[in-house]
């Protein structure tokens, strides 16, 4: 019986030349996928299942709080565009929200889900906290600026993602 060497084992990345070093440096931005995954899908759950947000008027509501934002809005036009439907704007946030956390937790289409989370925290940031000042207290600017990685790398580790491209690699023989 003849035995062949394996060229296709896998190493412990801890074990390797690099050892924890490169263990961190190869999963860096899973951290960031989890809190801003679980980040939108919470505040896309709050929004859901309160019971003043997704209204036209009051204390509260999206309609109130976009009536508050326009006067002091980078882009008024995008304001003027979510006051012609409030209630459909607050929905519309509040499902791209989860879509966007839940893709972004799962690592499916993970660069697509980044680019949607960063156009939602983009344009809350032109709208409902532009102007708090200084700049840095308003969170959105932040959240704009944590997907910016995610868009560049996609979600490269434990996600769909990999799990396609790892099984799109085998029918292909092992090619890229």
């Amino acid at each position: 019986m003849t035995h062949g060497i394996r060229t296709d084992t896998h190493m412990n990345r801890l074990a390797g030349p690099g050892g924890w070093r490169e263990t961190a440096t190869h999963y860096a931005l899973l951290p960031l996928r989890i809190f801003l995954g679980v980040t939108f899908i919470y505040a896309s759950l709050d929004k859901l299942t309160s019971s003043s947000f997704l209204k036209s008027g009051g204390a509260g509501s999206i309609g109130e709080t976009m009536h508050a934002a326009r006067a002091s809005a980078a882009i008024p036009a995008l304001v003027d565009l979510a006051l012609k439907s409030p209630v459909g704007f607050g929905y519309a946030i509040a499902l791209g929200e989860l879509a966007v956390g839940i893709a972004t937790l799962l690592g499916l289409l993970g660069r697509l889900a980044a680019l949607g989370g960063a156009l939602i925290s983009f344009s809350l940031w032109m709208t409902v906290s532009w102007s708090t000042t200084p700049y840095y207290y308003g969170n959105d600017l932040a959240y704009f600026m944590a997907w910016i990685p995610l868009i560049l790398a996609g979600a490269p580790y434990l996600s769909v993602d990999a799990a396609w491209r790892a099984r799109r690699r085998q029918r292909l023989g092992g090619y890229r």
